[in-house]
């Protein structure tokens, strides 16, 4: 019974793609009379055949041994339909390196399109649940085992909060926060980050003038307040606050990225330029190879650009 429905299928899918049987043999680079005999029984194809048997009918190896299945337009059609049903990263990554295929030919059809967009939508849907729920599992586990990465999440999680359209919901909290514990600057941090991303920056301005006061050589605020002046246009003031967080000392080269990004807002080119290669050499000299190259890169542009 199993091999009486694969030969039919065999025959079927065929069919529903309009091919002949010596369309079929071409592009498999056999003769007629083995295709023909694949699809009477007489003979089966080979492991490494049904692969690219499958993928020429736009089904999956497992189509061929089931009573009732579609034949797709293409491959990648069937693909995206076997993730719409697992929904898991690998065949999404399998479907997309089909599509890739596609698009390179040009043979992208409106439905092949809309595909695309419900993968991306689908992945984006999975990443974004995964990244809230790590998000909350390093709330969960407090900042004491390492405060750097845990306030950095919480800037993350804030961000993911503003792009799902739960900005107000992150921004109430914070400010919940803070109005209760104005004795840690890490509090003052989260609630300007949700300013910043709230695109409130005069009363992100106004909330760090007033309070940053209280924790005037916290370098993290410092870089903070830089990037609110920036954003609203008072670089010099931002200048002198990145380079008040340099002499404290950043974890990261943060205040040369951050004049670096003044620099290229003014149109200073070279000294943004310099700055990168300053920068590419620091983290050099710290052993972070792959981030230097990726801002002597940034060196290299800038230059190309003066």
């Amino acid at each position: 019974m199993v091999q009486s429905t694969f030969t039919a299928n065999l025959k079927k899918y065929r069919l529903a793609k309009g091919f002949t049987q010596e369309q079929v043999a071409d592009t498999l680079r056999v003769n007629t009379q083995t295709v023909s005999r694949w699809e009477c029984g007489t003979t089966l194809p080979d492991v490494l055949t049904l692969p690219v048997l499958a993928e020429l009918y736009g089904i999956t190896v497992d189509d061929f041994y089931k009573n009732s299945s579609f034949a797709y337009d293409n491959y990648a059609q069937r693909l995206a339909a076997v993730y719409e049903d697992t929904r898991s990263p690998e065949d999404f990554m399998r479907c997309l390196a089909e599509y890739e295929k596609l698009q390179q030919t040009g043979k992208l059809s409106l439905a092949d399109k809309w595909n695309l967009a419900m993968l991306h939508q689908f992945m984006m849907d999975y990443c974004i649940e995964n990244a809230l729920n790590w998000y909350d599992d390093i709330l969960a586990c407090g900042p004491e085992e390492d405060p750097f990465s845990y306030n950095r999440a919480c800037a993350c999680r804030t961000k993911l909060f503003f792009a799902i359209g739960k900005g107000g919901e992150i921004l109430e909290h914070y400010n919940a926060v803070y109005a209760s514990d104005k004795s840690s600057p890490r509090t003052l941090e989260h609630l300007l980050t949700a300013y910043i991303f709230a695109k409130r920056t005069d009363e992100a301005y106004d909330c760090f003038k007033k309070e940053i006061v209280r924790f005037p050589d916290d370098w993290t605020l410092l870089i903070i307040g830089g990037d609110i002046c920036r954003n609203l246009g008072k670089y010099e003031e931002a200048l002198e606050l990145y380079d008040k967080a340099g002499n404290i000392g950043t974890a990261f080269c943060d205040e040369l990225y951050s004049k670096a990004f003044c620099y290229e807002s003014l149109g200073r080119l070279q000294e943004a330029a310099d700055l990168y290669s300053q920068i590419a050499e620091t983290l050099r000299s710290r052993g972070f190879d792959v981030e230097a190259d990726m801002a002597a890169k940034t060196a290299s542009r800038l230059k190309s650009e003066i």
